[in-house]
């Protein structure tokens, strides 16, 4: 198992870049490529981005879970 600290980060990271990559998706799915979105844009990612962060700590520990799960059950030949 990875130090609690590098989870932490890296949980940072990848849920600042979800938020991201998501909030400027679906902002520009209802805006479209407009000012509009664009000006939206930031408040969006702003608001999403603790949101992802809580639950991306909340899921981590399950989805690891189910991930070893899974990798037992499919490569349990080898």
């Amino acid at each position: 198992m990875q130090d609690r600290k590098i989870i932490i980060v890296a949980q940072l990271f990848i849920s600042a870049m979800m938020a991201f990559l998501m909030t400027g998706i679906f902002g520009a799915l209802n805006l479209g490529l407009t000012r509009e979105w664009l000006a939206h844009w930031p408040e969006s990612f702003f608001t999403a981005w603790p949101i992802a962060f809580a639950l991306s700590m909340i899921v981590s520990p399950i989805a690891f879970g189910l991930s070893w799960r899974v990798n037992r059950l499919l490569f349990r030949a080898e």
